[in-house]
């Protein structure tokens, strides 16, 4: 029997690309976001799709994706917990505060709301355990300039991930997150034409095709529930993030 994975932010970018690659792998997937047709569309040719159009911020709501998901498959195997939206960059006090929380809200309410549902779901159903994959970023270890929100919501995905992963033990549920750097998405599309850097310049900045990140997060749900990639960074490799460049 297929395992069944949801992806939240599944209508665009890094959500969009790991759904085609686990039903091109023959996975059970459903597709979560706030765009039906989007969904729709990252969905297309393949039977073993499930759209769920919902905002993971609405925590009745993702509790009754989650069910709808778990009473199609079964069960619930797996959750890649991608959704999240940036802020252009700028110094805090040059940011609006309501662009703050909805940042905020999405980016850690809203991955602290889908994981909440998922291992609810992977205690109660028998057998017991599943896998949920946050997606941080290279930003949860070091910050772009001007970049305090993201920054800030991406440590606390991070730490959340940590968390996750001692109280799933209980409960056979394993909890890693990948860590992604320039990988060319619509939101990255900046970097191809000049990101502010630390020393007040602008600089193209290597990127790398998506698949890859998807590859990655279906190599970490394939494996056996008793082993965990427990943090994964996949980047550019010429990216600056090591070292001083």
């Amino acid at each position: 029997m297929a395992q069944g994975i949801i992806i939240t932010g599944a209508g665009s970018g890094v959500g969009r690309a790991t759904a085609r690659v686990f039903l091109d792998a023959g996975w059970n997937v459903g597709l979560v976001g706030r765009r039906e047709a989007a969904l729709h569309e990252a969905a297309a040719g393949h039977s073993a799709a499930l759209v769920l159009p919902c905002d993971v911020t609405d925590a009745d709501a993702t509790e009754a994706m989650v069910a709808q998901a778990a009473g199609t498959w079964g069960r619930v195997d797996a959750l890649f917990n991608n959704a999240g939206v940036a802020l252009k960059g700028a110094p805090i006090d040059e940011l609006d505060v309501a662009e703050i929380r909805h940042l905020i809200d999405v980016n850690v309410m809203g991955c602290f709301i889908a994981a909440r549902a998922v291992f609810g779901q992977m205690r109660r159903q028998d057998p017991q355990g599943g896998r949920i994959i946050n997606n941080g970023s290279v930003s949860a270890y070091v910050p772009r300039w001007g970049s305090s929100p993201y920054t800030a919501s991406k440590h606390a995905v991070t730490g959340l991930t940590r968390t996750l992963s001692l109280d799933g033990r209980a409960f056979n549920i394993a909890c890693g997150q990948i860590d992604i750097g320039n990988a060319l998405t619509e939101m990255a599309q900046a970097m191809t034409k000049g990101v502010p850097q630390a020393d007040g310049s602008l600089a193209v900045e290597p990127v790398m095709d998506v698949v890859h990140v998807a590859r990655s997060v279906l190599h970490m749900a394939t494996l056996p529930l008793d082993t965990n990639v427990q943090f994964m960074t996949v980047m550019a490799t010429a990216m600056p993030y090591i070292g001083r460049g």
